[in-house]
C-alpha cells in the first residue's frame, strides 16, 4: 500500500517555468514493490505536462523506470523495514530518492558477465547524470539525477547530449 507523503505542483497553465513538481510514496515494512514505485513514477510522469513542465522524452522515462526498480528492489532486497520514494521535476531535471533503513553503503560491483545479479546500481550509475548517497538518522538515501534532454536531443547516457541527426 501507498502511504503519500505529500504532493506539490505547478498544476496551474502558465506557471513558474522553474516550479519543481514533487510527490513522495512511503512503504510499510514488507510492502514496497518495483511494480508499485513504477505505477507511480509513470503517474508522476505523465502529470508534468498538465503543469508548466515539458514532457519527459520517452527514453528519459525508460531510463527513470530503471532506476526506480534498481533503487527500490535494492531496498526491499537489504533494508529491513519501511522505504520511501521520492519524486522531483525540475529544470529540465529529474531526481529520484529512495529511503530505506540500512546504513550500508551501497556498492557498485564491475561488470561480469558471469555473475547472476549485482548489475543494478551499475546501470543505476550509467544512465544518471550523478547518484549521491547520504547518510540519515536511521539508514541512508540515494538520490539519482537524470537530465532530460529536449525532444531534439538524445541521451548519450552519460549525462550529455547530442544533437540528433533528422
Amino acid at each position: 500500500m501507498v502511504l503519500p507523503l505529500g504532493k506539490q505542483a505547478a498544476d496551474r497553465p502558465g506557471a513558474d517555468e522553474h516550479a519543481t513538481l514533487r510527490f513522495g510514496a512511503a512503504w510499510a515494512d514488507g510492502a514496497a514493490s518495483a511494480v508499485d514505485a513504477r505505477l507511480a513514477l509513470r503517474a508522476f510522469l505523465a502529470h508534468g505536462p498538465h503543469t508548466a513542465l515539458a514532457p519527459v522524452p520517452a527514453s528519459a522515462a525508460m531510463d527513470a523506470e530503471l532506476v526506480v526498480s534498481e533503487l527500490v528492489t535494492n531496498a526491499i532486497r537489504h533494508a529491513p523495514g519501511p522505504c520511501e520514494l521520492i519524486l522531483r521535476l525540475f529544470r529540465g531535471r529529474l531526481a529520484i530518492t529512495v529511503r530505506d533503513t540500512s546504513a550500508e553503503q551501497p556498492t557498485v560491483h564491475k561488470g561480469d558477465r558471469f555473475r547472476v545479479g549485482g548489475h543494478g546500481l551499475r546501470l543505476v550509475h550509467t544512465v544518471s547524470d550523478r547518484v549521491a548517497v547520504a547518510p540519515r538518522a536511521r539508514g541512508k538515501q540515494i538520490t539519482a539525477y537524470l537530465g532530460l534532454a529536449r525532444n531534439d536531443q538524445v541521451s548519450t547516457g552519460s549525462g550529455k547530449a547530442v544533437l540528433a541527426a533528422g
